[in-house]
């Protein structure tokens, strides 16, 4: 009998103005979406990479493109969640989102947490 796959939250908040963060954020989210089932709940400054083309202009110098690496996490099965809060206090257009977004708040989180999911921040 298959072993259910091990549930992982990650929290990411970190935007442009703190890239590295934001790529390590991506690259831990990638990693875990390769044999986790993994969701990303996008907050404060992290929530502005998500309007179609921000995270192609945000680069740390060394790492893989941010834009890449959201790719690759969506195209491993990874959720990525953006607090419903946020959208609203940057005014981002859902519309503008990359492919994958889902506007989903607290409520989603907890129930995930509430179902095995460990959360990392």
């Amino acid at each position: 009998m298959d072993q259910p796959k091990q549930k992982i939250l990650i929290n990411w908040r970190a935007g442009a103005e703190r890239a590295e963060d934001a790529t390590v954020t991506l690259i831990l989210a990638v990693t875990s979406a390769k044999t986790c089932e993994t969701a990303l709940f996008v907050a404060a400054e992290a929530s502005g990479l998500l309007v179609r083309g921000a995270a192609a202009a945000v680069n740390a110098p060394g790492y893989e493109q941010l834009a890449d690496l959201l790719s690759a996490f969506v195209a491993s099965g990874g959720r990525i969640w953006l607090c419903p809060a946020c959208v609203k206090a940057k005014g981002i257009d859902p519309d503008s989102l990359i492919d994958g977004v889902e506007v989903a708040g607290a409520p989603k989180s907890l129930a995930f947490l509430d179902s095995g999911a460990q959360m990392l921040a």
